[in-house]
């Protein structure tokens, strides 16, 4: 897969990959996510593509579910120490299925780069 990112003014940091565009900005005047933030969204939109496929494969309405991500900084660092994601059902929802919800979030191919992160190569061309 290849990426574009280019510079459209401001703050904006687009990136343009398979004919689309993911807008980000930095705040305080912001009119898109900022990179971190869409980094972070990805994880819970990951996961949620997990928990809607395991409800489709079984005919389990997906309505009514949703998931809260809750992100904790370490106060010294400023750094993420956990990500916390809540799968929120229904009460009809079937108590035999959660424990599957759960393990297909845990799936999320984001979540799985993380525990296992890329190494990264950067460089310059002059074009």
């Amino acid at each position: 897969m290849e990426m574009t990112i280019d510079f459209p003014g401001g703050s904006r940091v687009d990136a343009h990959f398979n004919g689309l565009t993911v807008p980000t900005d930095q705040p305080p005047a912001a009119s898109a996510p900022s990179p971190f933030e869409t980094f972070l969204a990805s994880i819970g939109t990951c996961a949620g593509i997990y928990v809607l496929g395991f409800c489709r494969q079984r005919n389990l309405p997906a309505e009514g579910i949703r998931i809260v991500e809750r992100i904790d900084h370490n106060p010294l660092t400023g750094m993420v120490e956990t990500i916390g994601l809540e799968i929120q059902v229904p009460q009809n929802f079937p108590e035999k299925y959660r424990p599957s919800l759960i393990r297909s979030a845990e799936l999320c191919a984001v979540k799985k780069h993380l525990e296992k992160p890329p190494r990264f190569d950067i460089s310059t061309k002059v074009c």
